[in-house]
């Protein structure tokens, strides 16, 4: 079936599912994975181990699973994250649907995952196909006002060629970015892991995979919906102490 949304919003059983009762146990079971892949437990089985012993839904595993991380890798993201301010006069490498559906998932009121690691995640899911969304200009305009902002030097948005529609983006960036005279160039790459983790220049990424083997990193998702989406359904998955 086609994908006919209008917007990035909730899931219909979010508010049930991430009602203000079941934060405790989701952090509890993102505390309780980290550990487990702490000591070498594979992702698989240890998220399965947690989520059957408190009994969560497929898409409560995903947020738990999008949240939690191994205390090593913990350390190494904040060893390597980079603030705002260090953005000045630099250029900045994009993982262009990772930051973007997350702001666009904010704007139309959908979940917001703050993990272990301080990172800010949406629940979407695109299965090799984009779809614009009312939000998807909206959160282009937020994205370059903020880099502008802080005088980000260049801007090269990496777009996963394979994902439909992806061109379509790509040129819908390029027009916002003449617009408002931004550096902006944009990638479409079968492969952007591999680029944004050998990339020399500032990443900006929440995927943790990418986050585990790239240089420095910028958590641009979450300046952008702190300072511009104050009214983003933000769910704080970290668990005490993280």
């Amino acid at each position: 079936m086609p994908d006919r949304r209008s917007h990035r919003g909730p899931h219909p059983e979010d508010d049930r599912l991430f009602a203000e009762s079941m934060i405790p146990t989701l952090r509890q079971a993102v505390g309780e994975l980290s550990w487990l892949l702490t000591r070498g437990y594979a992702e698989r089985s240890a998220l399965k181990l947690v989520g059957d012993r408190y009994n969560l839904t497929r898409r409560q595993r995903v947020a738990v699973l999008r949240c939690a991380c191994s205390d090593a890798s913990l350390r190494s993201r904040q060893e390597r994250e980079q603030a705002a301010s260090a953005l000045a006069n630099r250029p900045l490498c994009v993982d262009g649907f990772n930051v973007l559906t997350t702001i666009e998932a904010a704007l139309s009121g959908g979940v917001v995952l703050r993990g272990r690691d301080g990172c800010y995640r949406d629940m979407a899911s695109m299965h090799g196909s984009y779809r614009t969304v009312r939000e998807t200009l909206p959160a282009l305009e937020l994205i370059g006002q903020s880099l502008a902002q802080h005088a980000v030097a260049s801007v090269r948005w990496l777009l996963d060629q394979p994902v439909s529609n992806s061109g379509r983006l790509r040129s819908a960036m390029l027009e916002v970015a003449a617009q408002q005279a931004w550096p902006w160039e944009v990638d479409l790459l079968m492969n952007p892991d591999a680029e944004l983790i050998a990339c020399p220049a500032v990443v900006a990424t929440a995927d943790g995979a990418v986050l585990d083997r790239c240089g420095l990193w910028f958590s641009l998702a979450r300046e952008v919906i702190q300072h511009h989406v104050p009214q983003a359904w933000l769910i704080d998955l970290a668990p005490d102490g993280s």
